[in-house]
């Protein structure tokens, strides 16, 4: 998975003081100086999502006398090389983040305020709401979407016509989804009904965590320091993934997955039905598997999409804030999220667009760009701790809600563990 957050809490915290320490080289300083034409800009990303960013500079430099010079990071190495570059006041011009990280990196004051360029222009209301959030404190704004990604179902459309199914009518709730992964389990063999990240907190909550929200349930408050997760719809929602593992509707290994061999099982052809990022489709095509592409739902119908991805602001150190700033408003203008990003099968940032050329040759892609407006991308400072690193509570809690004695004991002392994590500075 390109984008799949890895685990590095424990980075993360060790590298603390250093954030803390780049908070006083003017992170509150607003974007908008500089020469605006001829400059040299520096960028870093990380691996994750290079392709996409590379294909954005090559088509800026083709058309300014802005040159933007990019640098790729090793997702692991990518959290430390940042805190270290804040510590020492040598961060880039423009650096990427994942968006579950924004807060954090906006609480340390390390990206430049982006507010009045943003306000001015004319499609910012179209600009996908939650990243901006991630990207927002205190009704300021440090970082604008950059890549995104969406969670999906994925659905073989040549197994369900051998089990009988009909692949132009995808579930519609939690409970056709899994009792269509159960009738594609009946096929036997290699073939399974469904797969899951069963030892991956990133996984799980970028695929089940849409569900919650589908039910109009929360994962925890819009301030990010209170798990809900201990609620009525979370508990519908787990119960049915329960009992799919329960069932042996999952196919084997996904209990132990831990994300690194999640698309690898879509790949083999294998599995009837499962949720996944959208980053993955086209390599599912390359594969030759008739996919189909539907929406995540939830217990009671509806649906929702976890928003992910990374977002890219302007460092507070940047003597070049006018000249990223073209850079950065033109990436989310017609010309690139059209004829860049839409042309590559990528997920567009903007809903206004949703109806475009290249969408259009394409109903799952259609149905994606359908979920932008509704979609989440969850927001709270302590997210990767609390979340992602492998030793999290969430990953405790979520192990326990799918494989331990009890469900409703496991989201009650979740709830518990996640909050007080969450709460942590």
């Amino acid at each position: 998975m390109r984008r799949l957050r890895t685990a590095l809490g424990a980075v993360v915290a060790a590298l603390s003081l250093a954030l803390a320490a780049a908070c006083s080289s003017g992170g509150s300083a607003q974007a908008g100086g500089g020469p605006t034409s001829g400059v040299t800009i520096t960028m870093w990303t990380r691996a994750g999502t290079q392709s996409q960013t590379q294909a954005l500079i090559d088509a800026y430099n083709a058309s300014h006398s802005n040159h933007v010079v990019l640098t790729v990071y090793p997702n692991e190495q990518y959290p430390a090389k940042i805190a270290s570059a804040a510590g020492a006041h040598a961060l880039p011009d423009i650096f990427t983040s994942d968006v579950v990280f924004a807060p954090n990196y906006v609480s340390q004051g390390l990206w430049a305020d982006v507010t009045d360029q943003f306000d001015a222009l004319p499609f910012k209301n179209d600009v996908v709401p939650s990243f901006i959030k991630a990207g927002t404190s205190n009704g300021r704004l440090y970082a604008v979407p950059h890549a995104l990604d969406l969670s999906v179902l994925y659905y073989n459309k040549a197994l369900y016509r051998q089990a009988g199914l009909d692949p132009s009518k995808p579930p519609t709730t939690l409970a056709q989804y899994a009792a269509q992964a159960r009738t594609v389990a009946k096929l036997g063999g290699q073939i399974h009904g469904s797969y899951e990240g069963g030892n991956c907190g990133g996984c799980v909550e970028f695929t089940v965590w849409p569900s919650i929200w589908a039910d109009g349930g929360q994962v925890m408050n819009s301030g990010g320091t209170q798990s809900y997760i201990d609620s009525p719809q979370a508990q519908a929602v787990f119960q049915i993934y329960r009992g799919m593992f329960a069932d042996g509707t999952m196919a084997p290994g996904a209990k132990q997955e831990d994300g690194t061999t999640w698309l690898g099982a879509l790949q083999s052809g294998d599995i009837g039905i499962a949720p996944g990022p959208f980053s993955w489709y086209p390599l599912l095509l390359q594969k030759g598997l008739d996919m189909g592409v539907a929406p995540i739902p939830g217990v009671n119908g509806g649906s929702s999409t976890f928003i992910g991805g990374d977002v890219a602001g302007i460092s507070s150190t940047s003597s070049h804030e006018a000249a990223a700033w073209d850079f950065l408003s033109w990436t989310l203008g017609d010309q690139a999220q059209v004829n860049v990003i839409a042309k590559d099968h990528e997920v567009i940032a903007r809903t206004d667009l949703a109806q475009n050329q290249y969408a259009l040759a394409d109903p799952n892609v259609v149905t994606v760009n359908g979920l932008l407006a509704k979609g989440q991308t969850p927001y709270a400072l302590n997210f990767n701790a609390t979340y992602n690193d492998p030793q999290s509570p969430w990953t405790t809690t979520l192990r326990g809600a799918l494989f331990g004695p009890d469900l409703t004991q496991a989201l009650s002392s979740g709830q518990t563990a996640i909050t007080a994590s969450l709460q942590q500075q």
